[in-house]
């Protein structure tokens, strides 16, 4: 079936988007500066296109979800075919409907081990809300009502609810609202290129995972109950930890008897090369959550997975989880994700990123360690990032201030054709899963030639004169 392309009246919707449109995560005196927004009319593949006409590769995958790619007929049928049948309803009320109840068991089979139930949301922040909540409560169930403290790290993130900002560790975010609220400590990221450059990995790590130990005891172990983490931090920067750091982290968990979480927003459905990123450690974490890659985007949706114990004292003292959103479980957005989970088995997109095209992706970025600006490239699966540097072989940054070379190569990029994203000074990537070999050539290249163009620019930037 061909899909008509609309003839958009791309002034008009420019208009509009100043008189009454707040995008997300924006700088509002900025978009009025630029115009507005760039307004994005269609995608295919891994391509997206713009309202001037112009082509770009999605080396972001939307916001790092669209993992199938864009223009997926089959999900636009299956959302069809179920709002026929039934377009929505709740569940509360004692009722669910057949799509929740199949996608849970989809959900659960492809976690494996202790994590057997699921409880459905509509974006990741709510996940983690979920999870704050349901941690605490299961403490009290258990007669441990003081088990309130969440362990988080610095530069995480963890969604933009209150409880999301508050366990994400993002310092500008916290200033806006009077953040993090009680209850939550952070403490190092495993960031290495900043925090341990050059020192010995091993030793780098001991020293990440002490800092977890030291906030624990200084916190009182029987006062916490979890510890959250994203298996590798996306929003932060694509921050790897070094090997050896989740199992050490699990087993403090275990020793001090806390609760383990994985923040699966970005990691999840095969973007480390594994249906969870956990599993690419090789760790059992007691909740992890999940949302973007679950429905790749189609349509809003995130769930939390439970381990059983924890369901097991839901269960056995009763009583209400008084906790839930008009649209957990919805049942067309679960249908789209049932049908993206399928596609993804079918085309073997999970194996085909841990064998394929994550590690051609890794060779492909290792290629770039020859330009002056590269301090380091680094990637896992199909998510990646380049360290931008002031002077080769050292993390010095331009102006001796992070985040001045990265928006500007961004930048670049884009007007080259590839949407990338700068986080501080490290451009990232996290392109769809079904990208090929000549794509992920494509978006090398470009980030090339930006980098070589970006590098007369930088060496220009002059401190700005003090009043």
């Amino acid at each position: 079936m061909t899909v008509p392309i609309r003839n958009h009246d791309i002034a008009e919707l420019k208009r509009l988007d100043l008189a009454h449109h707040l995008p997300a995560q924006t700088d509002y005196k900025l978009q009025q500066t630029l115009g507005g927004s760039r307004i994005i009319t269609r995608a295919d593949g891994v391509y997206i296109h713009d309202g001037e006409g112009h082509q770009i590769l999605d080396g972001m995958a939307g916001l790092w979800c669209v993992n199938v790619g864009y223009g997926r007929q089959e999900l636009a049928q299956a959302a069809y075919d179920q709002m026929l049948e039934l377009p929505y309803y709740n569940t509360f009320f004692k009722t669910a409907s057949p799509p929740p109840i199949r996608l849970a068991a989809k959900i659960a089979e492809k976690m494996g081990g202790h994590l057997t139930h699921v409880f459905f949301n509509s974006s990741g922040s709510e996940a983690n809300d979920t999870v704050f909540r349901l941690a605490r409560h299961y403490w009290k169930l258990k007669g441990q009502p003081q088990r309130t403290v969440f362990i988080s790290r610095w530069n995480a993130y963890h969604g933009s609810t209150v409880a999301g900002v508050s366990l994400g560790g993002m310092k500008y975010m916290h200033e806006q609202g009077d953040l993090p609220i009680p209850g939550v400590e952070h403490v190092m990221q495993p960031y290495s290129f900043n925090e341990g450059f050059g020192e010995d990995p091993a030793a780098f790590c001991a020293r990440a995972v002490k800092a977890i130990e030291d906030r624990i005891v200084a916190v009182g172990p029987e006062n916490v109950a979890a510890f959250i983490g994203e298996p590798v931090q996306g929003a932060g920067g694509v921050i790897i930890p070094p090997d050896g750091y989740w199992p050490a982290v699990e087993a403090l968990c275990r020793k001090y008897g806390i609760l383990l979480v994985c923040d699966e927003v970005i990691c999840g459905y095969g973007r480390l090369g594994q249906w969870f990123g956990h599993q690419h450690y090789g760790i059992k974490p007691d909740m992890i959550a999940m949302a973007k890659g679950l429905s790749s985007g189609y349509l809003p949706i995130s769930a939390v997975g439970v381990a059983d114990f924890i369901v097991d004292e839901l269960k056995d003292k009763g009583g209400d989880f008084v906790h839930g959103f008009t649209y957990s479980g919805h049942p067309t957005c679960c249908a789209v994700a049932l049908k993206n989970i399928e596609i993804m088995e079918r085309e073997g997109l999970v194996e085909r990123t841990r064998q394929d095209t994550g590690p051609y992706l890794a060779k492909a970025l290792a290629t770039l360690n020859d330009l002056p600006l590269v301090g380091e490239t680094r990637s896992l699966g199909l998510i990646g990032a380049v360290e931008i540097v002031r002077e080769k072989g050292t993390n010095l940054r331009f102006l001796d201030k992070e985040g001045e070379a990265g928006p500007v190569v961004r930048d670049i990029c884009i007007r080259n054709g590839l949407m990338v994203r700068a986080i501080r000074d490290s451009l990232v990537c996290c392109p769809p899963l079904i990208i090929t070999h000549a794509e992920i050539d494509a978006l090398v290249a470009i980030l090339r030639k930006s980098l070589i163009e970006a590098e007369p620019v930088l060496r220009a930037l002059k401190p700005e004169a003090k009043a």
